[in-house]
């Protein structure tokens, strides 16, 4: 007996071809954040300074990615920010840009980009501890096993780094760690405004703050004259992590989810951890052995395994 043939319309294929390569670049581009912010801090400069200049070079774009968003559309205008969308943007803008941001970029200084990227693509895991602890929703068996499977990868590729780096890795891999739970209160408690606002336009707004907050931090912080001694390698690699590894996949991910949905789009995303890992062996020089590679396999599969069902975008 032959089974039918489904023909397949050549623009549903086109489209999800397109959809997938936009996911993909997108999470490459995305996991390339750790390796450019390593590159720099082998020039001398700090987490305040580098993360000033990401926000300063990555704001006008989101200035225009907010007013864009908030254009009437077909003669209808989106709905006005009431006093409580102003609280939560300033609250998600300060949670999941700007704390989440500085705690990761600090803890880069201490750890390697491959264990960065696999601390912080535990953010599912997070959510379903944060719905559990707070709203006391269930986690099912098969998301409890994920999550255990998840953070034995983790921890076994942080045992392997603290023989190597000592009480270093595990101040980096804690800042990484409360960065990862920065950004996971940001997507559990930004549901409602993406609802109301829509995921670019509360992007947008968002990051504007955050940009905003990245910068007043250096102004107190850090004298304006530290700037001119920067070495121009720290210049050229903060426009690129703004642009490239900012704006540019913030962009292609959202495509990528009007094309083929939210789920197909965070399956496609595996590839950024996967790619961190490459990057940082070729570019950084990070060891490669059986023990990363075992730790990433098993943060890769736990991870599916909880968010099969339900799944969340990444940091």
């Amino acid at each position: 007996m032959r089974l039918p043939v489904i023909a397949i319309p050549a623009t549903a294929t086109a489209q999800l071809a397109i959809g997938v390569t936009l996911a993909a670049a997108g999470a490459v581009a995305f996991s390339g954040k750790a390796i450019i912010v390593k590159l720099a801090y082998r020039h001398g400069v700090d987490a305040v300074t580098l993360l000033m200049l990401r926000m300063l070079f990555a704001l006008p774009f989101f200035v225009l990615l907010a007013w864009w968003s908030s254009r009437p559309r077909n003669g209808v205008a989106p709905a006005r920010l009431s006093r409580g969308d102003v609280w939560g943007v300033l609250g998600l803008g300060f949670s999941g840009y700007y704390l989440a941001s500085y705690l990761d970029f600090a803890g880069l200084a201490y750890i390697s980009a491959s264990l960065e990227r696999l601390i912080l693509y535990l953010n599912p895991t997070l959510v379903l501890l944060l719905g559990c602890v707070l709203y006391r929703r269930s986690i099912s068996r098969p998301q409890a096993v994920g999550m255990a499977v998840s953070y034995s990868g983790v921890l076994l590729v942080f045992g392997q780094e603290a023989h190597l780096a000592g009480s270093d890795a595990a101040l980096g891999a804690l800042l990484v760690f409360l960065s990862a739970v920065s950004y996971a209160c940001y997507l559990f408690y930004s549901g409602e405004l993406v609802q109301r606002l829509g995921s670019l336009r509360l992007v947008g707004l968002a990051t504007s703050v955050a940009c905003v907050l990245c910068i007043g931090q250096f102004l107190l912080l850090r004298p304006v004259d530290s700037l001119w001694v920067l070495a121009p390698e720290v210049i050229g690699l903060s426009m690129l992590n703004a642009v490239v590894c900012t704006v540019v996949p913030v962009l292609m991910v959202m495509l990528a989810i009007e094309r083929i949905g939210a789920s197909l789009a965070a399956q496609v995303g595996m590839l950024g951890p996967l790619s961190t890992v490459a990057m940082g062996i070729v570019l950084l020089g990070e060891p490669m052995n059986r023990w990363v590679l075992a730790g990433t396999v098993l943060v890769l599969a736990g991870v599916f395994v909880c968010s099969r069902d339900r799944l969340f975008p990444k940091p």
